[in-house]
């Protein structure tokens, strides 16, 4: 059976990132920027409300932790409009650092970013990466709400999660559901490493965030699977990541990204059996760029990449995943099938600059 679709969450018309991700030489463009000093961002929970500010009374433990995030993380939350659709975002720095999804603000250089209170300013789009779907603005403001950011990288299956967004223009709406999965690299979707969640997004929902029971950000809400009898499978970009992105964005203008050069397609069963192929998983290439790292190490078109350096290749998030952990000039080592048989191709990753 085919993979049901996936849908990205903004209101806003996308190209399809899965035809970027596996590009990962692709720029996409950037505001120029002069350097800046090491970004500092909120990582403590904030201070607890006075219990003087309307306490929550009468509720469960777990409905008052959903009550005092909603209250703490919600004026950090921002909508995000471009052309007509809007989706949503985050502050991160009091001075007006803003965490999206690259699809939300699309090739754009200037959004509106509609405030919690009541405000709207100008949005400088400073950078885009749509192989990961981040984007970095900046508006101008002085001690604007900002939401803590949490440590993705040890988040717990089943652990409380909460999204806080603008779906259908339905500003600031907050939803409630656990951490269903984590590393999720969902076929035909082009990104991987997400956050799965069940809590409840919609359109819109595009590049707000996804919460702990502390009101940390932990993922920046990117897309939601919509199938018939599915429901309660959304996903989340790790805070660390989007967060990795933010840095090279505002530390040197741009975002360094090692990249082999290739395109490809995940081998399911329905695809080994319509052509045949020796393997039921894996991933098949269907386009080596010209003069990339691929070309040059021997890389062709119709090559089954079946390994990296010795860790299985079962589809396109393994592949994404292991290069992206490489630094440029590196040499990775490729088991591919081809009709002659099984060899090894050593290539040299290179770099490239998404300006």
């Amino acid at each position: 059976m085919p993979s049901p679709p996936l849908h990205f969450i903004s209101a806003l018309a996308f190209v399809s990132l899965a035809a970027l991700a596996c590009l990962e030489e692709q720029p996409a463009e950037t505001a120029t920027l002069g350097r800046e000093p090491a970004p500092q961002y909120t990582d403590a929970a904030p201070a607890a409300p006075a219990r003087a500010a309307a306490e929550p009374q009468g509720l469960a433990p777990d409905e008052v932790t959903v009550v005092t995030v909603a209250r703490q993380a919600a004026p950090s939350v921002v909508s995000v409009q471009r052309d007509g659709g809007v989706g949503s975002g985050v502050v991160i720095r009091r001075d007006g650092i803003i965490l999206t999804n690259a699809h939300v603000v699309g090739d754009a250089r200037q959004v509106r970013i509609g405030l919690a209170d009541g405000r709207e300013l100008d949005g400088q789009v400073l950078g885009r990466d749509p192989t990961v779907d981040v984007a970095v603005v900046r508006v101008n403001g002085t001690e604007l709400p900002v939401a803590p950011l949490a440590d993705s990288d040890g988040l717990l299956v089943g652990q409380t999660a909460i999204a806080i967004g603008n779906p259908l223009g339905l500003e600031r709406t907050v939803t409630r559901g656990v951490v269903s999965a984590i590393n999720r690299s969902p076929r035909g979707f082009g990104l991987d490493g997400l956050i799965q969640t069940d809590a409840a997004i919609s359109p819109g929902n595009s590049g707000g965030p996804l919460l702990d029971s502390r009101g940390r950000v932990i993922g920046i809400n990117t897309a939601v699977i919509a199938a018939p009898g599915a429901s309660g499978l959304g996903f989340a970009i790790p805070i660390n990541l989007a967060r990795d992105i933010a840095d090279q964005v505002l530390t040197t203008g741009q975002i360094r990204r090692v990249y082999l050069g290739v395109d490809y397609r995940d081998i399911d069963e329905p695809l080994a059996d319509q052509f045949r192929l020796p393997v039921r998983e894996g991933v098949i290439l269907t386009v080596v760029g010209e003069g990339t790292p691929a070309a040059r190490a021997g890389l062709r078109q119709g090559d089954i990449v079946t390994s990296l350096d010795g860790k299985p290749v079962r589809q396109g998030g393994d592949l994404r995943r292991a290069i992206r952990g490489r630094k440029p000039g590196d040499d990775v080592r490729l088991r591919v099938l081809r009709p002659e048989g099984e060899r090894v191709i050593v290539a040299r990753l290179g770099e490239v600059t998404i300006r």
